[in-house]
C-alpha cells in the first residue's frame, strides 16, 4: 500500500523543554538499568536559554548520532543515565554538530546528525557504543525496539523518569523505501522527546534514528518514521573522518 506520511501533524519532530522531564514511550517498558550503554540523552541549549531535549547514541569515544531536527545552539550529552533525576556517569559538551548538509526542515528528509564531542567518552560497563548496521540487502530487519526518555501519556506533556524501551514492527511500503526510511505501523512506538534515538534489531545493532510520527492519509492510523543508517554509510565515514581533523 503507498502512502504519504501527513507530516504536518508531526509529533516526535517536537523536543522537549525544560519545563518537563524527559520519560517514557508510548505502550512500552522500563529496561533494566544500564542495559542500554549507548544511550545518550542529549540536552539542546538555545541562545533564549531555554533547554530542551532528544535522544541519541554514543558511535565511540568521541561521537554521537541523532536526528538533525534535534539542532540547536549548544548541546550537553548525558551518559550512563537512566533515570533523568539521577547522576550521569559522564556529561560531556558538545564541540560541534554535523547535520546532514542536505536535511529539510520542511519534511525531515535527510534527518540524521552526528555531534562530536568536546572530551572523550570514558567506555565502562554502563557507557559503550553500539554498531550501525551498514548494509541494506532491501529486507526488513526483525526484532526492532526503540529506546528513549520521551513523553508516555498521551494526554499529557509530563514525563516519567526512566528510561523505557518499546518493541516496533517494521511494515513493508513503498513510500518509507523511496524516503530512505523504516516505518512502523499502530499505536505502540516512540513519542515527543525519543526523536534521536535508535532502532535497534535482533543483531543489536542501530538500524535506524528515530525521526517522526504522523498519520496515514488513507487510514488515520500512526505512523512512525526512522532514518534509515545504512544508506548514509559513505556520509557518516566521511564526516567522522573530516570532523577528526577539526
Amino acid at each position: 500500500m503507498l502512502f504519504h506520511c501527513n507530516l504536518v501533524i508531526l509529533i516526535l519532530a517536537l523536543t522537549l523543554d525544560c519545563q518537563v522531564y524527559t520519560g517514557k514511550i508510548f505502550g512500552g517498558h522500563e529496561v533494566t538499568p544500564h542495559s542500554r550503554p549507548y544511550m545518550v540523552l542529549l540536552e539542546q541549549h538555545s541562545k533564549d536559554g531555554r533547554t530542551r531535549h532528544c535522544g541519541g547514541f554514543l558511535l565511540n569515544e568521541n561521537f554521537v548520532m541523532t536526528a538533525a531536527h534535534c539542532q540547536a545552539e549548544s548541546y550537553t550529552v548525558s551518559l550512563g543515565l537512566h533515570n533523568v533525576r539521577g547522576k550521569a556517569i559522564q556529561k560531556i559538551s558538545a564541540e560541534q554538530a554535523f547535520p546532514h548538509e542536505d536535511y529539510s526542515a520542511t519534511d525531515l528528509k535527510n534527518d540524521i546528525m552526528l555531534i562530536k564531542l568536546k572530551s572523550k567518552a570514558q567506555f565502562s560497563k554502563n557507557v559503550r557504543p553500539i554498531t550501525f548496521a551498514d548494509q541494506d540487502d532491501g529486507s526488513l530487519p526483525q526484532a526492532c525496539s526503540v529506546s528513549g526518555w520521551g513523553r508516555s501519556d498521551k494526554n499529557s506533556r509530563l514525563m516519567t523518569l526512566q528510561l523505557m524501551e518499546v518493541n516496533v514492527t517494521l511494515i513493508h511500503n513503498e513510500w518509507c523505501v523511496t524516503e530512505k526510511l523504516y516505518c512502523s505501523k499502530g499505536e505502540s512506538g516512540p513519542a515527543e522527546g525519543d526523536s534521536g534515538g535508535p532502532l535497534v534489531c535482533e543483531d543489536g545493532k542501530a538500524y535506524g534514528v528515530v525521526s517522526a510520527s504522523g498519520e496515514l492519509n488513507l487510514d488515520g492510523s500512526k505512523i512512525y518514521c526512522f532514518t534509515k543508517i545504512p544508506p548514509y554509510e559513505e556520509w557518516i565515514t566521511s564526516t567522522l573522518e573530516s570532523a577528526e581533523n577539526i
